[in-house]
């Protein structure tokens, strides 16, 4: 992410409703308006003390935490993951679409590391299950051009090592109302709202 401080929420790309039934318009509204609109207010109340960060972007922030100072690293880590994460997460959902996957060269890379879409859905679907408590699930194309499904505690992100190509939070915030503790029906109706064009183009330009 290229923004710099004093960081900004974005509007989302779409209607708050425009996700149902899958997830539904008061999780996005309270999501968006509540729970990412505090990471961007926390990271810039912590940005705030030390000017000297300021021209930096927030991607080269994360990937060098250690150049963060010790009194708002924390802070920085959490609330800054946590925007550069949504902002990531809003762009890979759309509206519904009958029989979502992906095509093109993303489709044989996944097809080369997992068999088959089902296949690597399933191992996804695995992933995003076993994470305890609250965190992410991402698909990342390795520098090798390798593709490998990791998970990351709270809002921690793979931001070295390679391209997030597809993200997906399972915080209990992102389907609570809908699904209370049902984090599998979450995740198995995520599948239908996946923008694939938006997946597909990090896959093949890096963007």
């Amino acid at each position: 992410m290229n923004q710099k401080y004093p960081f900004i929420l974005e509007d989302l790309p779409y209607p708050y409703d425009a996700l149902e039934p899958f997830v539904d318009e008061p999780t996005m509204r309270l999501h968006h308006t509540k729970h990412h609109a505090t990471y961007v207010a926390k990271l810039n109340e912590a940005m705030e003390k030390h000017p000297q960060m300021w021209p930096k972007t927030l991607l080269e922030i994360l990937s060098d935490l250690e150049s963060v100072p010790e009194d708002i690293r924390i802070a920085v880590r959490n609330h800054g993951g946590g925007h550069y994460n949504h902002s990531l997460f809003w762009s890979f959902l759309r509206s519904a679409k009958e029989n979502n996957c992906p095509s093109g060269v993303l489709l044989e890379a996944i097809n080369v590391q997992w068999g088959s879409f089902e296949e690597f859905k399933k191992d996804f679907e695995k992933k995003a299950l076993s994470v305890f408590g609250s965190g992410w699930v991402w698909l990342v194309k390795e520098n090798s051009g390798s593709l490998v499904i990791l998970t990351t505690p709270n809002q921690d992100c793979p931001v070295l090592g390679g391209v997030i190509v597809l993200g997906l939070d399972v915080w209990e915030h992102a389907y609570y109302l809908k699904y209370q503790n049902r984090r599998a029906d979450y995740v198995g109706g995520w599948w239908n709202i996946v923008n694939w064009e938006e997946v597909e183009k990090r896959f093949e330009k890096q963007v």
